[in-house]
């Protein structure tokens, strides 16, 4: 591979930093697919993908998949386009929910899951044992980045973890929009680079992209 390739970005981080954890994505829709195509881009080398589903026409305008993806598993359909990207990259795919059962110790996970059930289940079945979790949540043209990275950290995350009938009420036709995943995936992503470097992280950032206003919080 070109030396080249990742030269414009070698001023920020160095591609041995970029892989000193193993990357795990649980949930690969809208924003988790986005994820992984930057990731990709960016040189990640090994990274686990995990969803259960499958890709449908729907999917196409609010997540970014391709016409020929409908009905791939959205683990091969991921794979598949970050691959065409780097082929260097090792995408593990695994079509099937994240089991908390699996070892994660020193993992990044980017929880891009779709019920706070689910967050709460995956949370407490990793919080031991992860070096960092992402989870990100997306409603229409908002979004929220949570960064979880200690024990402190881990208690406020707690805090958001309402129960589901708490959620915030949305018609099905306005739950997604495929350029609010992209900004959602950057800024998760934007948080990780910075952990690396041990550059402070906001723990809590909310945006609205509609009202052009963001909130952070830590």
């Amino acid at each position: 591979m070109s030396e080249d390739r990742y030269i414009r970005q070698s001023g920020i981080f160095s591609q041995e930093l970029l892989n000193k954890h193993p990357v795990t994505i649980i949930g690969v829709g809208a924003i988790g697919r986005n994820v992984a195509i930057q990731l990709t881009a960016m040189g990640v080398e090994n990274i686990r993908i995990y969803d259960f589903d499958t890709v449908e026409e729907h999917n196409i305008a609010s997540q970014g998949f391709r016409d020929f993806d409908v009905s791939l598993k959205k683990v091969e359909a991921v794979a598949n386009a970050c691959n065409d990207i780097n082929p260097n990259c090792k995408m593990h795919m695994l079509g099937r929910r994240f089991p908390v059962t699996t070892d994660v110790t020193n993992h990044v996970i980017f929880m891009c899951v779709d019920s706070i059930r689910m967050r709460r289940f995956i949370f407490n079945g990793v919080k031991d044992e992860v070096s960092l979790m992402i989870d990100t949540r997306m409603v229409a043209e908002s979004f929220r980045v949570l960064t979880v990275n200690g024990l402190i950290s881990q208690k406020k995350y707690e805090e958001s973890l309402f129960s589901q009938d708490e959620a915030f009420p949305q018609s099905c036709t306005s739950k997604s929009t495929i350029y609010c995943a992209n900004i959602a995936a950057g800024f998760a992503i934007s948080s990780f680079t910075k952990w690396l470097r041990r550059i402070p992280v906001d723990e809590d950032v909310f945006i609205n992209l509609f009202a052009n206003e963001i909130t952070c919080g830590d």
